[in-house]
């Protein structure tokens, strides 16, 4: 499902605040937009070793209202519907379609030329921050050639026509909900930084910066984070993450390596979304200090375009060790072809093989979406 990040919607609503407030109440809800999706999904998983195969398809839909502005507020509501039409197996949707709706936004936008607030239902797209979330968020663009986020996210839910949380849970495991600050500074030609830091009370507390970089040529990306765990018994994790690319003759080109703390790998950092790890599944690429630690994962992808089909693959390893083994590991290939008949016509593919330690975890699925948006 297509969502808008937090920076890019201040600047959009900064942009157009002067010109789109309306006169009145009424005004505004008249000026109001409609937008949303009609999808279809299936999955099908092969399993290896005796596991059994699994799969679903469905049918979903997404439907959102925003209403014009009015003394520079604005308010959203919007669902998500989905439902399984064939499984491979009695209850292999459950887990994904754990209901069949979900009010998944619900919120009111205050903004101005410099700032805007949101408080409610929302879609979040921070580096560690991810899916819907009942939260107050802050985006502003006071300070020069920066982007600064605050906000507090108290529950939080996916919504899309393959997963559809049963209801908004706790972000925290505590209940006290998580803080963030998020920056992006733009003020160094062809460079962005994109410091952090989380709190989220008697869980941990983390704290990174994203470096990238990008040209004509080369593109860059270093990022590096670190957690200082509250949970008795918990170790602090750690995350390093360095990736180059290149478009050479219209064929895109990427490398790189992930890491995780040897002692505690990825701790709590990617509790509330994540954007690093370039896999479908990606297994134990930061799978955390409960399931893996010391992972070292190295990839490589490359894309290109073909009569307008966007084809791509993406390979890479993953070494890990657990609190009975060391040295083990993961391999992942990932095909995919996408296709747009229309500005809102859509559809892709995607074959996924996975090549685990234990050859009862091996497995190769196929995912396929069709998609009309409006």
């Amino acid at each position: 499902m297509k969502k808008t990040s937090i920076a890019a919607s201040i600047i959009l609503l900064s942009s157009t605040i002067a010109l789109a407030d309306s006169s009145s109440v009424k005004e505004a809800f008249s000026k109001g937009t409609i937008s949303g999706d009609i999808s279809a999904y299936s999955v099908s998983t092969d399993g290896k070793g005796g596991t059994a195969d699994s799969g679903f398809t469905s049918v979903g839909t997404s439907l959102s209202y925003t209403t014009g502005t009015f003394n520079g507020l604005s308010a959203k509501i919007g669902f998500v519907a989905a439902s399984d039409i064939d499984e491979v197996e009695d209850g292999d949707s459950v887990g994904s379609l754990d209901d069949n709706s979900i009010l998944s936004e619900a919120n009111v936008t205050y903004a101005q030329d410099e700032f805007s607030i949101t408080l409610g239902r929302q879609a979040i797209d921070l580096e560690w921050l991810g899916d819907y979330n009942e939260a107050a968020v802050l985006a502003t663009t006071v300070i020069p050639d920066t982007t600064l986020v605050l906000g507090y996210t108290d529950k939080q839910a996916v919504a899309g026509v393959d997963e559809i949380s049963a209801s908004f849970d706790d972000s925290n495991p505590f209940g006290k909900g998580a803080y963030v600050i998020d920056a992006k500074y733009t003020g160094i030609e062809s460079v962005e930084l994109n410091p952090y830091y989380y709190s989220a009370p008697d869980t941990a507390n983390f704290y990174g910066l994203k470096a990238s970089y990008s040209s004509d040529m080369i593109g860059a990306v270093v990022q590096y984070a670190a957690s200082s765990e509250k949970v008795a018994g918990t170790e602090d994790g750690s995350i390093l993450n360095a990736e180059l690319s290149t478009t050479v003759e219209g064929v895109s080109i990427a490398g790189g390596y992930i890491k995780t703390d040897k002692d505690g790998g990825i701790g709590s950092i990617a509790a509330f979304g994540d954007n690093v790890s370039p896999f479908e599944d990606g297994n134990y690429a930061y799978a955390g200090a409960t399931t893996s630690v010391n992972e070292k994962t190295y990839y490589a992808s490359i894309g290109y375009t073909v009569a307008d089909v966007e084809l791509s693959a993406l390979y890479g390893k993953t070494k890990y060790d657990t609190t009975t083994t060391s040295g083990d590991s993961e391999k992942e290939l990932n095909l995919s072809a996408a296709y747009s008949f229309s500005d809102e016509l859509s559809a892709s593919l995607l074959y996924v093989d996975v090549n685990a330690e234990a050859a009862t975890d091996d497995y190769n699925k196929v995912v396929a979406s069709l998609t009309y948006a409006f």
